[in-house]
């Protein structure tokens, strides 16, 4: 997608909406994340509105928090108990922060931002840089098999679709990059809104050697937070990798 940059996704409007539907989730991820964290400190990188760090905060880990978007964080410090996460404003493949974490952890495909192998080759080199001896990394992403079953590698989905208002996704899927470019459309009499997002996904068993890469190895992949049993027809993964 010529021209874009990552900061486009998460705009000001978009972090003013970015809340208003929860994945319904959350409170078993903060519960996987609480058990990992003991009694040491979490890093989340994309931490954008703070969906999952302040309900972990909350719990009794200490939470700091990456992003790329000054409005997502804005979000985040107006919410009850955003002015206790620490936040740094920056490319969360850098880990531009001091100190190291019991848990460092990323959701929701955030991790697909970075749009290049070297980049996430890098953020994993990053986050075990600042990983305690017994520290891990947690990665939520979707597994990409599906896209491989897309007609002409596109699509167009309805999202929305009410008599004032029309919302749709559309994505094209360029495989030999392994890149999905994205534009949430939405019509209403007034205007035209889109909003861009441009993924560079991977495989977990790629996630897999850029870890090795980093000096880390897989401790448990599960589908979902709940910890259900990861399977060929799983649609997400949550992967836990160690020293």
């Amino acid at each position: 997608m010529e021209d874009y940059r990552p900061d486009m996704s998460f705009d000001e409007e978009v972090s003013r909406s970015y809340d208003r539907g929860l994945r319904g989730d959350e409170d078993a991820a903060v519960a996987f994340l609480r058990e990992l964290a003991g009694d040491g400190r979490a890093l989340e990188l994309a931490v954008g509105t703070g969906r999952i760090a302040l309900p972990l905060q909350a719990a009794g880990v200490e939470v700091d928090g990456i992003d790329l978007s000054q409005p997502m964080l804005d979000r985040l410090r107006e919410k009850p108990g955003g002015e206790t996460v620490g936040v740094t404003l920056g490319d969360f493949a850098d880990v531009p922060v001091e100190g190291r974490y019991r848990l460092v952890y990323i959701v929701f495909n955030s991790l697909f931002n970075l749009l290049t192998q070297d980049d996430q080759v890098r953020c994993f080199e990053n986050v075990a840089a600042h990983l305690d001896d017994d520290g891990v990394f947690v990665v939520e992403a979707f597994t990409p098999g599906y896209l491989h079953r897309l007609r002409d590698h596109q699509y167009v989905d309805a999202e929305e679709v009410r008599v004032d208002k029309v919302g749709f996704d559309v994505a094209r899927h360029d495989p030999t990059v392994q890149r999905l470019e994205k534009n949430h459309v939405e019509l209403t009499a007034e205007r035209i809104r889109l909003n861009p997002v441009v993924l560079r996904y991977a495989w977990p068993s790629e996630l897999d050697l850029m870890a090795r890469i980093a000096g880390l190895r897989l401790r448990e992949r599960h589908d979902g937070w709940e910890r259900r049993q990861f399977t060929a027809e799983s649609r997400l993964h949550v992967s836990v990798w160690a020293r």
